[in-house]
């Protein structure tokens, strides 16, 4: 009797540390203790982070404070699926538009590809640009964040329709017209005539002989971030802190 008091104990003590076998009417599943998961450490990108590691690639890079609000807005749209492309175009309307003031960012390998000028509305400013509207017919840029969307040939030629993500900021960019377009007026030709660059109705136009295959690259839902140190906008914008 004390024998088979032991060898229950024993079979019982043998079960609970093996491995459980349960048939079903067609297949043996075999369940096992489980092993407890560490958790992976991840890192979490910071704005300061990826600008130390961004490539110029022979080109200039983009001021830090303008860059570190494009990386906030990026990161949130980004999380939103409003922008799908690992592309930022920032354009820093703190600048003079005789610079070049416009650049393009490949987020995944951290490489700038495009650094170039770019106009302001003609109702913004002369060489710098220091007043904005989100008004139909008001001919000045809109700040914030865009998402770029489809093309299409208009006057100005191959044009990349823009939608403004931000409302009371930019959101009537595409019932204005506002576009990515083309134009002769964006040149440094255009600088040592009248000493500033031309100015558009309000769209970011860019020299014609790279508008075609930057619009080519950026269209289709890639980000967008007009730039200006305006505390207005900061104070306005839920994409910016």
């Amino acid at each position: 009797m004390i024998y088979n008091f032991f060898t229950s104990i024993l079979f019982l003590l043998s079960a609970v540390n093996s491995p459980v076998t349960i048939t079903t009417n067609t297949k043996t599943v075999s369940e096992t203790k489980a092993t407890p998961l560490v958790a992976e450490a991840t890192t979490v990108a910071t704005a300061s982070g990826v600008y130390n590691q961004l490539d110029a690639n022979s080109l200039s890079l983009p001021d830090y404070e303008s860059f570190e609000r494009a990386f906030e807005g990026y990161v949130l749209l980004k999380e939103q699926g409003k922008i799908k492309k690992d592309l930022l175009t920032l354009v820093d309307f703190s600048k003079s538009s005789n610079t070049k003031r416009l650049w393009i960012i490949d987020m995944s390998t951290k490489t700038v590809l495009y650094n170039t000028l770019v106009a302001h509305g003609r109702n913004s400013g002369n060489e710098f640009a220091t007043a904005f509207s989100n008004a139909a017919n008001s001919n000045k840029s809109s700040l914030g964040f865009y998402a770029t969307g489809e093309v299409y040939i208009g006057k100005h030629g191959t044009s990349l329709r823009l939608d403004g993500l931000e409302k009371g900021i930019n959101s009537n960019a595409r019932s204005r017209a506002v576009v990515i377009h083309g134009a002769d007026y964006v040149s440094e030709g255009f600088i040592k005539q009248h000493k500033r660059l031309g100015r558009s109705l309000g769209c970011p136009a860019l020299p014609n002989r790279i508008s075609k295959e930057v619009i080519d690259l950026i269209k289709g839902k890639s980000c967008l971030f007009i730039y200006h140190p305006s505390k207005k906008y900061v104070s306005t914008s839920k994409l910016v802190s």
